[in-house]
Formats: structure tokens, C-alpha cells, sequence
């Protein structure tokens, strides 16, 4: 297992990352993108075990639903880069499960990838939005064939890729990349079908940067994303050459949708459990100020608080129901339900921008004009903001202010516009979670139901 000053240095080598404008060489010593690399080294020394022979719980491939619910929390404390790169691998685990037996050469080089990232503790993106082009077209009918992420060559040891993967969480600060297919591919559009791992300092792999991060010198008007931040990566592959040993997908169209479903699976399964924990802090920050603001006995602020509530449950219960009733693939590694994820995702990302309408309506306009901390320690001012920032003895100005900054940097600034866009478009959007649930309730279970409620019996029907 790696330390976090290992993790560190790992990332010093010579990889082509670039950041508003210019190459990064030194990611680590940056003093913005440095500290996603001091956040991701905090979560390597959280769990380090000098063993020789020590794995990373971060990395374990679950095999029950106890296993599942054990490493949930572990990777949100652990941060992005271990939630990522869990994702990664089992989202190779389910689809070699469901590969089993009809492409063993992949299945098997997905099995010892698997085995070596466990051993050499890396972090792994995974890279799956292509560019796309023009939308209405197909990958072979796009005026530039590289609009999709697709192989240009393919030679005795490998293939050549050529393409880039969009809004890629955390790709600068990774080693590997997950690259897999966008979407479904028909025949015809094999060279699309493109399935590999990518080190993120191979020749021809470029990653532009972009960060909500805040740009401030007091880290306290942002004390959420002011600590945990996680840049997106714009993946180009400018004629990259892949092992063959590292390609577990190349031409074969019937399954290039494996690859995709097995992906959004394990990522809204970590949207869910992100959407869980943030609603109790929602909740409980709606509380806080309206105690503060005085208003936490008034009827409409009680309801507007109890929807909350309600909402923060019942994303729990779509949580706890995907885990409990999870599925064992044929290796042993078990992936939770298909239907309580997507509707557990879906509902979560729906009811979102209602809850956070509740909380601003709840807290007031002082969540956008609150003092900074440090107009509180100015002595011409501080008392005087203190004083009107107080709502009653017991509330202290400064307290009520910081309340405010804490709501604000969460859901009204920068990374509050993140999270909206990401809620909704993390693991793909509502779309494909509707899809998914379709395709995953028991519609005849249903109308069989229906029928028997109405007296009526399936040989009505015809």
C-alpha cells in the first residue's frame, strides 16, 4: 500500500496536464490543484497498512451486502480519487461477470488488472463521455470520426486510440484511466467499440483542467469546497498505443453497452449515497438557521423542514433497499439492485433543487450578503456586524454569518452550481434512469395485480 507522500511523488511523472492555460509539472506543488493531491494523500494515510502484503479496504471488490454497506462510508471519508477509482473497479468486476463465459481472454485480463491495481494501490478515473460531435448523428456519420473515442490502428502488440472523454472527474490525479464506450454500438461501428486501461502519463494522453474551487485568501468564506475540491479532466487521446494486455474490449459492438450499464450502476449507486448523506446535512442546516433567524416554531418553516426530512428519508430507504437486496455474479462479487439504485438516483437528483429551494427560503438573503470572517475581526466594524447579524441573545452574529457561508458555498456559489449540474448529470441523467428502472420493475407482477383488483383475469386481457 501506498503512503500519502508515495501517492505524492507517484504523480511526478511527467504526465501532460494542463490548467487554465498552462502545463503543470509539478500537480503536488500547485498551490490550487495541490491541494486535491493533499486531500487524495489524506485518504491514502487513512487507511495505510505497511504490510508487505497489506490491500487497500478502498479497493476490495464487495461479495455480500454487508460488504457493500461496510464500504460505502469508507470511501466517502477517504474522498473522490477512492470513490472513483472503486467505481472503476467494480464496474470491471460486473462486467466480467456478465462477460463470463462468452469472452474468457477478456475476462481474464480484467481479473489481473484488477489484481495488479489492488496490489500497487493506484487510483483509477473512469472515462466514458466521448465528445460527441453532432448529436443526431451516429460515430461512423460524424464529419470528424474522432468525436467518438475510437481505434485508428490496430497492430500485432496493441491498438492506437484516438478521441477524448469529457467531464472526467479527478483525471489528472489518478494513474490510470478506465476508458470504455459512451453508449450502445451496432455493427458497423466496431472501431467505436473500444474497451481499455490507459495510463495517465502515456505518450499522447493530454487532461485539461477546470475547478469550481475557490480563487480566495480565506478559506472560511468557503468551508466546504474550500478544503474538498476535485477538479474535471478534458481526456484527450492524441494517438495513443495500448497493450494488448490492457484492451478488454475491441470490435465486439453486441457488447459495448455492458461496459456503460456496468458503469452507471456503481456511479449513481455513489451518487445515492452522497445524495444521503448530503440531505441530513441540508436538513440539519435548515434547522440550524431557522433557530438562528428565530423562525423554527413557524408553521410553513416546520412543513417546508418536515419535506426535507422526508426527502433525506427516503433517498436513505432507496439506499439501504439497492444494498440489501443486492445480486452475486458468477465470481462471488455482488453489485446492488438495478431498480433501487435508478429509482433511488433519479428520485434524489429530481427532488434536489426543491429541497435547496426549502433552505433558502428558510434562511433568508443573508445567505448571499453575510460579512466575511474576517469583517467580524475588523475593529472599526466587527462588533457592529456581530451585533446585526444577531438575532436575540443567544445568537451570536458571527456564528449565524458562518451558518450562512457554509449554505451559501454549498448550494448558491461555485460548487453549488457544480453539484446542481452534476446531480442530475453524474452517472447520466434522469433519462437513463428511467430507462433502467423500466427495464428492471416487475411491470407484469403489476398489471397482474391490477387485473386481480378489477376482477378480471390475463385471458380478459386477449
Amino acid at each position: 500500500m501506498l503512503t500519502g507522500e508515495q501517492y505524492r511523488e507517484s504523480l511526478r511523472d511527467g504526465r501532460a496536464t494542463y490548467f487554465e492555460g498552462e502545463r503543470i509539472d509539478d500537480l503536488p506543488g500547485h498551490p490550487l490543484l495541490g491541494q486535491t493531491v493533499d486531500a487524495t494523500a489524506h485518504g491514502y494515510d487513512l487507511h495505510h497498512d505497511p504490510a508487505p502484503d497489506a490491500r487497500s479496504p478502498l479497493l476490495a471488490v464487495p461479495r455480500s451486502s454487508d460488504d457493500l454497506r461496510a464500504l460505502i462510508p469508507l470511501l466517502h471519508e477517504a474522498g473522490m480519487m477512492a470513490h472513483v477509482t472503486s467505481t472503476s473497479i467494480q464496474t470491471l468486476k460486473t462486467a466480467a461477470g456478465r462477460m463470463d463465459g462468452v469472452k474468457p481472454d477478456y475476462v481474464e485480463r480484467m481479473g489481473e488488472y484488477i489484481h495488479e491495481a489492488q496490489r500497487d494501490d493506484v487510483r483509477i478515473t473512469q472515462c466514458i463521455t466521448d465528445a460527441k460531435g453532432d448529436r443526431s448523428k451516429k460515430p461512423a456519420d460524424q464529419d470528424d470520426l474522432d468525436s467518438y473515442t475510437r481505434v485508428v490502428s490496430r497492430e500485432r502488440d496493441g491498438v492506437v486510440i484516438r478521441g477524448a472523454k469529457l467531464h472526467i472527474t479527478g483525471a489528472s490525479f489518478g494513474h490510470d484511466l478506465l476508458t470504455i464506450p459512451t453508449k450502445a454500438m451496432k455493427p458497423g461501428e466496431e472501431d467505436w467499440a473500444i474497451g481499455c486501461i490507459v495510463p495517465v502519463n502515456a505518450d499522447g494522453v493530454k487532461i485539461i483542467n477546470t475547478t469550481y474551487a475557490p480563487r480566495h485568501d480565506d478559506a472560511r468564506m468557503f468551508p466546504v469546497s474550500g478544503a474538498h475540491h476535485y477538479p474535471e479532466g478534458f481526456v484527450i487521446f492524441d494517438d495513443v498505443f495500448v497493450p494488448n494486455e490492457r484492451v478488454f474490449l475491441d470490435g465486439e459492438t453486441s457488447f459495448a453497452a455492458v461496459f456503460a450499464h456496468s458503469l452507471g450502476l456503481w456511479e449513481r449507486l455513489g451518487g445515492l449515497s452522497a445524495f444521503v448523506e448530503e440531505a441530513d446535512q441540508l436538513v440539519g442546516l435548515a434547522q440550524l438557521v431557522a433557530e438562528a433567524n428565530g423562525t423554527a416554531g413557524i408553521s410553513h418553516v416546520k412543513e417546508k423542514i418536515s419535506e426535507m426530512m422526508m426527502h433525506a428519508t427516503l433517498i436513505r430507504a432507496s439506499l439501504e433497499a439497492a444494498i440489501e437486496n443486492c445480486s452475486v455474479g458468477p465470481d462471488g462479487a455482488a453489485f446492488p439492485s438495478e431498480l433501487f439504485v435508478n429509482a433511488g438516483k433519479f428520485y434524489g437528483a429530481a427532488n434536489y433543487n426543491t429541497v435547496v429551494r426549502h433552505l433558502h427560503d428558510i434562511a433568508g438573503g443573508a445567505v448571499l450578503t453575510s460579512p466575511a470572517p474576517a469583517d467580524f475581526e475588523n475593529t472599526d466594524v466587527g462588533d457592529l456586524a456581530r451585533k446585526y447579524m444577531s438575532t436575540g441573545r443567544d445568537v451570536d452574529g458571527e456564528y449565524r454569518a458562518r451558518l450562512m457561508h457554509a449554505i451559501r458555498d454549498l448550494t448558491a456559489d461555485a460548487y453549488g452550481g457544480w453539484k446542481a449540474v452534476t446531480n442530475l448529470q453524474a452517472g447520466g441523467g434522469l433519462y437513463a434512469q428511467r430507462i433502467v428502472t423500466r427495464r428492471h420493475y416487475d411491470l407484469d407482477a403489476a398489471k397482474r395485480s391490477a387485473l386481480a383488483v378489477a376482477g378480471l383475469t390475463e385471458h380478459d386481457v386477449d
